[in-house]
């Protein structure tokens, strides 16, 4: 099994350079290089009972560092899906909408507490789901690539805060800027074809 780099159309973005972008998309495809470098060393590894016995703990670090690699690359799936088509504004009369307020009270209320989980300290994901088991919307902050998703739940937006997300644009202490530039050039339509697909 290999898993397959997308290539994603995305257009000028407003606040998001295309070198940020480019450099961004090398990120990625050396995310997908990477899961199925761990796929084929733990293969060769497994060749034999004799070689698994030897190999036990290199076997169960790269299957520990497998988690990284692939939730990296699906998280950036996740991400760059987000600004094709360009920016589309959130349609207040969407079945996600009205999810959002249900949960929130009001879109503005939801987008404020986004925000601020995406201004959180370190490297990490901002991270909207939605859960089929209680019918509910919850946020969660994903430390790295791969801690503190919610099983289970399915993506419905997600927005990244590692640095080489914004650094070519904006200093650290601007990082909020960047949380901005991502909002207006967020196709929305792509998060509530998300939700309808899997609510």
């Amino acid at each position: 099994m290999n898993f397959i780099e997308k290539k994603f159309m995305i257009p000028e973005l407003k606040g998001i350079s295309q070198k940020t972008i480019e450099e961004h998309l090398k990120l990625y495809s050396g995310y997908v290089k990477s899961a199925n470098l761990i796929l084929e060393k733990i293969a060769e590894l497994r060749k034999t009972d004799e070689e698994i016995s030897k190999n036990t703990y290199l076997i169960s670090e790269l299957q520990r560092r497998f988690s990284f690699e692939f939730d990296g690359m699906r998280n950036h799936e996740y991400y760059f899906e987000q600004f094709e088509g360009g920016a589309k504004p959130i349609d207040e009369k969407s079945d996600l909408v009205e999810k959002i307020k249900e949960t929130w009270e009001s879109v503005d209320a939801w987008l404020l507490r986004f925000k601020e989980i995406a201004m959180t300290r370190g490297i990490g994901w901002a991270v909207l789901y939605f859960d089929k088991k209680t019918n509910t919307l919850n946020h969660s902050w994903v430390e790295e690539q791969h801690l503190g998703h919610l099983t289970g739940a399915d993506v419905i937006l997600a927005l990244d805060m590692w640095e080489h997300s914004y650094m070519l644009d904006y200093v650290p202490s601007e990082k909020k800027k960047y949380v901005e530039a991502f909002f207006a050039n967020l196709n929305f339509t792509v998060a509530e074809s998300r939700y309808l697909d899997v609510k």
